[in-house]
């Protein structure tokens, strides 16, 4: 009698957002006024996520359509330009660097730390220039970086401080939360994967008011009046002028909506991703890889990301590796490929592997797994299984 073979498993996602019906309510109620570009949702949520992060009134929030407009807002009001140099890491999406180059200045890439896999003190302060004008520290994964040691190096040599918290929401570095540091400014993302969504969009934070005068009229065109004051005044308010030649990167009431009630859940999705990140560690604890770093003691972890590296006895390469994982149903992903391997930065800047030893060595071992809040103990159960079989 031929034993039945078991229905196969419908295959996991690398990442899925969870939308609420309070998400979807919000969004028809924005279709239904007829604001659904820029208005009152996007005030709402501005206002709203400072309230998250502070009471602070000195605190201004800018939605923006990505973290890549807030990242290029910043540098610009900041007065980034020609001629100038700023520091970030080779082991990043490539936005946080082409901003830079929107803005025709240079970017001097370094390496990371090997065990927490963020830009390395050390290395940022070596590549220091009389032409360096800013650091962007990246929050790899959801752990901060080593933001005392990178704001003590920027203060010595007079630099400004673009922080891409684009996985780093909510993180806390030195038990202050992200995003209230004494960076010049803090950009978080909301892209689909992120630990909160609003499908596309970001926030600029920043308590610097002139900065944010800045970033607010460059958001939208140069315009010297916000568009939705001029459209909902009860007098004649036609009259703008242009300023500068800004940009289009507002936030639409549409994605501001979903943004609200996934900041309320936020909390809660942070403390699920922990207890799936606990749970990984404990499922994959003594096989021959390396488990993503713990913050420290008292800080708090965003868990956007949970990236295993394959120990170097490991019988398996990463690319089969991630190949025998697909062939279980199990989604994963590299995070990131490095900027020095791209053919853009690689050739711009005739960068090599061996300048970045630690970030090539990560990178050939290194994969993602799924983490997202509509994970279950018993998916990660799965995960867990199909790496203990792909390991061979």
């Amino acid at each position: 009698m031929n034993t039945p073979t078991p229905p196969k498993l419908p295959f996991m996602p690398f990442a899925l957002p969870e939308i609420g019906e309070e998400e979807i309510a919000e969004v028809v109620d924005a279709l239904r006024s007829g604001w659904v570009t820029t208005g009152p949702k996007t005030q709402r949520f501005e206002r709203d996520f400072a309230a998250y992060l502070s009471s602070d009134e000195t605190l201004h929030c800018i939605a923006v359509n990505s973290a890549t407009a807030g990242l290029h807002l910043a540098l610009e009001a900041v007065g980034v330009g020609p001629g100038d140099e700023v520091i970030t890491t080779t082991h990043t999406f490539t936005a946080t660097a082409e901003v830079v180059r929107y803005l025709g200045a240079d970017v001097r890439l370094v390496d990371i730390d090997p065990a927490t896999l963020n830009i390395a003190p050390a290395a940022v302060e070596a590549a220091i220039t009389p032409r360096t004008k800013a650091i962007i520290p990246v929050h790899y994964a959801g752990l901060a970086a080593d933001m005392p040691a990178l704001l003590a190096i920027a203060q010595r040599h007079g630099l400004k401080v673009i922080e891409d918290a684009a996985h780093a929401l909510p993180t806390t570095s030195a038990g202050q939360r992200i995003g209230l540091l004494a960076s010049d400014a803090t950009v978080f993302s909301f892209y689909a994967n992120k630990t909160m969504t609003t499908g596309e969009g970001g926030m600029l934070v920043t308590r610097d008011a002139e900065l944010a005068k800045r970033a607010k009229v460059m958001r939208l065109h140069g315009m010297s009046r916000d568009a939705f004051d001029r459209y909902t005044s009860t007098v004649p308010s036609w009259a703008y002028e242009i300023v500068a030649p800004g940009y289009k990167y507002n936030l639409t009431d549409i994605a501001a909506a979903l943004g609200i009630h996934q900041l309320k859940r936020l909390d809660a999705f942070q403390l699920k991703r922990e207890q799936l990140a606990a749970a990984y560690d404990e499922a994959l604890a003594g096989l021959p890889i390396v488990l993503p770093p713990r913050p420290p003691a008292g800080d708090q972890h965003a868990w956007h990301l949970y990236v295993i590296r394959l120990a170097d006895g490991a019988k398996v390469e990463r690319n089969a590796f991630i190949e025998r994982l697909y062939a279980d149903g199990i989604g994963c992903s590299v995070h990131y490929i490095p900027l020095h391997l791209h053919p853009y930065w690689r050739d711009r800047y005739d960068l090599k592997p061996e300048q970045f030893p630690h970030s090539q060595h990560a990178f050939e071992r290194m994969l993602s797994l799924p983490l997202y809040t509509r994970m279950t103990l018993d998916d990660v159960q799965r995960v867990a299984q199909a790496v203990r079989a792909a390991l061979g």
